[in-house]
């Protein structure tokens, strides 16, 4: 499969409410530097799968809805809104945030992630 796949399946997968989905698709050595609204965060494999397991806590439900999605070699760039559902109100889809995202892959795995994002 091809990095441009591999992101757009990452992307439709559980991935980001579920750490066992997302340890399958990151690399050992897997580096996010993510320019949110609270500045920059660092993530690293430990902290990442820590983050998702706390999303999996929050969100009974996680859709990434994808509006550009461009491949350069390795490089995979992504812009997406990212939509949940929560526990507390399971039949309202609310949109959490949207990102773009330029991922670098390595052994077939997502390796480094720079990341920025805006909250609605």
């Amino acid at each position: 499969m091809g990095p441009k796949k591999f992101v757009q399946q990452f992307y439709k997968s559980d991935a980001l409410i579920d750490a066992e989905v997302m340890s399958a698709y990151i690399h050992p050595d897997i580096e996010i530097e993510w320019q949110s609204s609270k500045g920059l965060i660092v993530l690293d494999r430990e902290k990442l799968l820590a983050l998702t397991t706390e999303l999996g806590r929050a969100y009974i439900r996680s859709k990434a809805r994808i509006s550009h999605l461009l491949q350069d070699g390795n490089f995979v760039t992504v812009r997406y809104s990212h939509y949940i559902k929560t526990m507390e109100n399971p039949r309202e889809e609310m949109l959490l945030a949207h990102f773009m995202v330029i991922w670098e892959l390595k052994d077939d795995k997502l390796y480094r992630g720079y990341q920025i994002s805006q909250v609605f």
